[in-house]
Order: C-alpha cells, then sequence, then structure tokens
C-alpha cells in the first residue's frame, strides 16, 4: 500500500483532533476522506504529509515513515491544502518551474507545459496569480501538486472555488491521475466524493466511523428504500400495514417503494405478506441511501 496510517493520534490541548485512527490507501486507488468541520481530517493530512508530528502512532508513504523519512515522503507527494498558498506575484508558468526547481526535475519546461495543458490552464499561464479567479488559482495549485509526477496525491478540498464545468474537467484529471497513482481526497461536496472515488473514510470528532467501499456504504446505510413489484394489484392500506413501513409510494404499474429505517425487515415482512395472502412477488430489491444520507446518519451528532 502507499499510505499506512496506524493507530494515529494528535492531541490540542485537551482536545484530541484525531483520536487512534488506523486505514490504508493502495496504489491506483481514490478514496473519498470525509467528515464534518474540525473532525480531523487536515489534522491526518498534515501529518500524512509530514507537516505535522503526530503525538501517537505512525504514517507511511511508500514505505516510508513520515517522521524519520521525511524528505523522501515529501517528494513522494503532491499535497494540495485547502488554504492552497500562492506567490501571487509570480506568473502561473513562472511559479510552476520555481516548484518544479524545488524538485530538482529534469526537463522543466517539458514538465511544466505538460501539466499546465493537463489542468486547463493554458490561456491563463502567461498571467499573474494574483490575477487570476479563485477556481484557476485552484487550478495552480492542483498543477503544482502534479508536475514533480508524485506517487500520491493528498488533495484536501480540491474543487473549492470552481464552476460546474471547472468541476467536471478537474473531477476527469483526478480519475485519469488516479490510475496508477494513489489519491486521498476530501472535499465537503458529496457528489464529488460520489463520482470520483472508490472508496470513503469517514470520521468524526477525530475517531474512524467508516471505511468501505461507496457502494456497501451506500448499500448499508440506514435511509434505504425497498422496491417491490407485485402481479397482482393491490391497495396501499396492505403495504401501510406492515410494521417496519414508514412510508407507501407508487410506481408504474403494480410497482412499490417502501420507505424504512430497516430494509431486511421490510423484505421479511413483504415474503410474510406475500405468503399469507397469495400474492406473487415479481421482484424485490434494496435501493441504497445516497452518500450524503449516509454521512449524516454517521455524523449527526459531530456538534
Amino acid at each position: 500500500m502507499s499510505i499506512e496510517v496506524k493507530n494515529l493520534v494528535k492531541i490540542y490541548g485537551q482536545q484530541k483532533a484525531v483520536n487512534d485512527i488506523s486505514f490504508t490507501v493502495n496504489k491506483g486507488e481514490i478514496t473519498g476522506f470525509l467528515g464534518p468541520n474540525g473532525a480531523g481530517k487536515s489534522t491526518t493530512m498534515k501529518i500524512i504529509t509530514g507537516y505535522l508530528t503526530p503525538d501517537a502512532g505512525t504514517a507511511q508513504v511508500c514505505g516510508m515513515d513520515v517522521k524519520t523519512n521525511a524528505l523522501n515522503v515529501k517528494r513522494s507527494i503532491g499535497y494540495l491544502p485547502e488554504a492552497n498558498p500562492l506567490y501571487h506575484d509570480m506568473y502561473v508558468k513562472e511559479y510552476l518551474h520555481f516548484v518544479a526547481g524545488v524538485f530538482d526535475m529534469d526537463n522543466r519546461q517539458a514538465k511544466v507545459n505538460d501539466t499546465i495543458e493537463l489542468v486547463g490552464l493554458t490561456i491563463e499561464s502567461k498571467k499573474k496569480i494574483g490575477q487570476l479567479s479563485k477556481g484557476y488559482k485552484q487550478r495552480v495549485g492542483l498543477a503544482a501538486a502534479l508536475v514533480h509526477d508524485p506517487e500520491v496525491l493528498i488533495l484536501d478540498e480540491p474543487a473549492s472555488g470552481l464552476d460546474p464545468n471547472q468541476i467536471v474537467e478537474i473531477r476527469s484529471v483526478i480519475k485519469q491521475q488516479g490510475q496508477n497513482k494513489t489519491v486521498l481526497f476530501s472535499s465537503h461536496i458529496l457528489q464529488e466524493v460520489q463520482a470520483v472515488c472508490d472508496r470513503a473514510i469517514i470520521i468524526n470528532k477525530g475517531t474512524l466511523v467508516a471505511n468501505d467501499s461507496i457502494a456497501n456504504l451506500q448499500r448499508n446505510t440506514s435511509g434505504n428504500v425497498v422496491l417491490v413489484t407485485f402481479k397482482e394489484a393491490l391497495e396501499p392500506a396492505w403495504l401501510q400495514r406492515l410494521p417496519a413501513v414508514q412510508s407507501v409510494t407508487k410506481d408504474a404499474g403494480n410497482k412499490w417503494r417502501l420507505g424504512s429505517n430497516n430494509a431486511s425487515a421490510v423484505r421479511k415482512q413483504l415474503l410474510e405478506l406475500a405468503l399469507q395472502e397469495n400474492l406473487n412477488i415479481v421482484s424485490l430489491e434494496t435501493e441504497g441511501g445516497n452518500l450524503e444520507e449516509v454521512f449524516r446518519s454517521l455524523t449527526v451528532g459531530n456538534k
């Protein structure tokens, strides 16, 4: 694996900003890193990138410990922090040459030009950074994270300030990079995480509360909807009487949508109903909740 975090702890005063969390992220995987404001996401990312030292536990990048091999770890990482610090008096191309020089890269001119094209900065590349819109400044930060072709990308709110068209373009860049890099991707735009990421890690109050594929998280959320189609027509009252059913909506034909906090109980009760009333179920499936519902169910007690 390219990122390995074990029993990580970071304390500020009396508060545990990061409370004994462990996870791994493998090469070729784009993982969403989610949590409410103040949950510990940025602190964890800063520890992984070597900008903060943990109070306990370890973090490794490409097999290297971030405390004992900090310089080589930083060479392996492309980091876009949430604040996105930039030199506003420098020109875009000048700044990226400067970043490439920090990494002592060969063939800097070609690499800078390729990166500018990759993130869609070509028409803005001769401007000073301070003249750019917030969205284009965000692209400059992403270009700086990519210019040295790192093995690992740590992206903290990369879509911040982007308009819907720019978000689609940057999403494409991240997905392309994720084919052969390790990407840890934090965002409050949950639709972006759902569109880009393979897996989600969710923390709340510094504690890990979920680490699974997005499909599994959606499937297991408490806000599931059961879709059932009967061969026969029936009155909604039959379904409303089922103890686990909270809402009943009729779709086309004899298909029904049943809302519940316990999808498995609804499925069991539907089968019992069909047996008792001699009904024929044509199809029976569970529709998972969206990532927003999953997020709220795991972090609702944050404040």
